[in-house]
């Protein structure tokens, strides 16, 4: 029997409705829309027209050219970050984000610290959310560039766009949110919410994989990543994916018509899963702010177990561990470290990411198997003994732990 699916932060199982409409462009409407003197390509160019529109409407963007469609929401960030910095005239420019960004925002970071380039990284409360009177103190005349997640893709945590791009907007300064876990499950409005750039997926909102999009507010410029045939108004050169562009066109449709009821459909799911493993397993704890976060995401810690360990024993159930696993060494999640979680229950962690396939029965076998296993894992755990006897677990040396 296949495993219960619950890791939708992950990736989401693409949309019926959604394959159905890319068939055609995998078969008979082949063309490119770069060739648009004849039938074929021009078939093409009206479908990725339509699609640009269904993403705009989702975003309630204001013009159809705004949206630049890319391979992935990594790639957006990519080159918001790199094309910002790379048409500064500001000598060691300054980007403000904060410190449970993805990894697609840090690590690009990394790589331009190696160029001058500057990073500040704002003050967040121990549920991730963002100090706002950091962001102001941080902002002086080297800034180019606030780039700050809608929702995190590990402990679920929603920022206040609204509020960051009203300050971003009152000091003249880009704007940028990866939007990814955010959109399909709550409201994101690029007007409203004052959005210069916004990075998209389409896998994450049931779409197709090897898609994105990024969302540039008209009267901003970024230095394009590629150079070639000046595809996507010179910001994004390469022959366009099409049938994957139509994916996240019909993705982004359904992600906006189904957003309110299926956003309280799953939120109720994630309430009985939090509730009912507080209630009925003593000694853990939810990780990231308790009603302030993505209606399907709940980031558990089990106390005196691995993440793992608790993982492998659910095997009825396909989640995934709140650490970075590496094939030495264990390492706290950084996300978790950056909310003050100690090592002790970083490592005990679990992330559900519900989905639309999942139903109160899978809750109610969750509940099921989380207690039976927990209890069977304490008991043979060390660190259950270790604490019996009055041991600090958070002194364990968790960095040189091997497998």
């Amino acid at each position: 029997m296949k495993p219960i699916y619950m890791d939708h932060h992950a990736t989401t199982p693409l949309d019926p409705r959604v394959l159905e409409i890319m068939l055609p462009y995998l078969q008979e409407h082949f063309g490119n829309p770069s060739s648009s003197t004849h039938i074929y390509g021009e078939i093409a160019k009206k479908a990725v027209e339509a699609a640009r529109e269904q993403v705009v409407q989702l975003l309630n963007a204001q013009n159809p050219a705004e949206i630049i469609f890319t391979s992935c929401a990594t790639e957006s960030n990519n080159m918001v970050l790199k094309g910002a910095v790379a048409l500064s005239k500001v000598e060691n420019p300054e980007i403000i984000t904060i410190a449970t960004e993805h990894k697609a925002i840090l690590d690009t970071l990394k790589r331009l610290n190696r160029q001058g380039v500057v990073t500040r990284l704002a003050k967040i409360d121990k549920y991730g959310i963002v100090d706002l009177d950091s962001i102001k103190e941080m902002i002086n005349d080297r800034t180019i560039l606030i780039t700050i997640q809608a929702a995190n893709s590990e402990i679920g945590t929603l920022q206040p766009l609204r509020s960051i791009g009203q300050i971003a907007k009152e000091h003249n300064i880009p704007f940028h949110t990866d939007a990814v876990q955010a959109l399909g499950k709550i409201k994101v409005d690029v007007e409203k919410d004052h959005i210069d750039f916004l990075s998209i997926s389409a896998h994450k909102m049931y779409g197709p994989k090897g898609v994105g999009a990024l969302y540039l507010r008209k009267g901003h410029r970024i230095a394009p990543l590629l150079d070639g045939g000046g595809q996507e108004r010179g910001v994004r050169s390469g022959t366009l994916n099409v049938p994957g562009i139509i994916g996240l066109g019909k993705a982004a449709e359904i992600a906006g018509s189904d957003l309110t009821g299926e956003a309280d459909r799953v939120r109720q799911l994630r309430d009985m899963l939090i509730n009912g493993v507080l209630e009925r397993i003593d000694q853990t704890t939810l990780n990231g702010h308790p009603t302030l976060r993505l209606p399907n995401n709940a980031n558990l810690s089990f106390s005196y177990i691995e993440g793992e360990s608790l993982i492998l024993a659910c095997k009825a159930f396909a989640v995934s561990t709140g650490s970075a696993c590496s094939s030495e060494t264990l390492k706290s999640s950084y996300v978790l470290k950056a909310i003050g979680v100690p090592d002790s229950l970083a490592h005990s962690s679990i992330r559900f990411g519900l989905g639309k396939s999942n139903t109160k029965e899978d809750i109610t076998l969750l509940l099921d198997t989380l207690e039976k296993n927990v209890k069977r894992l304490r008991d043979m755990s060390p660190l259950y003994e270790m604490a019996q006897q009055g041991i600090d677990v958070d002194k364990f040396e968790w960095g040189e732990h091997k497998h």
